[in-house]
């Protein structure tokens, strides 16, 4: 993702800046998808593991991004609380 626009994003909720989440907490994510407990906001089941995505500045939301584009809607994050042993920055 280009670093410019990656300055630029915001959670639409909270106005924190996002960041790429790193690849512990990628595994750690797609760890618990797999195991088929992970919801997003919206209540519907996340069930496709995650090649790339944002985290909020205090790492309890996280955002998709789907073919390089960032899913920057309320109803389709993650909160991070759902992952047991979700690394902390």
């Amino acid at each position: 993702m280009d670093r410019k626009l990656l300055d630029l994003l915001v959670c639409p909720t909270t106005r924190q800046p996002l960041q790429l989440l790193d690849s512990r907490g990628l595994q750690a994510l797609n760890g618990a998808i797999a195991a088929g407990g992970i919801v997003r906001g919206d209540g519907s089941a996340q069930a496709e593991s995650l090649q790339e995505a944002l985290v909020t500045r205090d790492r309890k939301t996280v955002y998709r991004i789907d073919d390089g584009i960032p899913v920057l809607l309320a109803e389709e994050a993650i909160a991070t609380a759902q992952v047991d042993g979700f690394p902390a920055a």
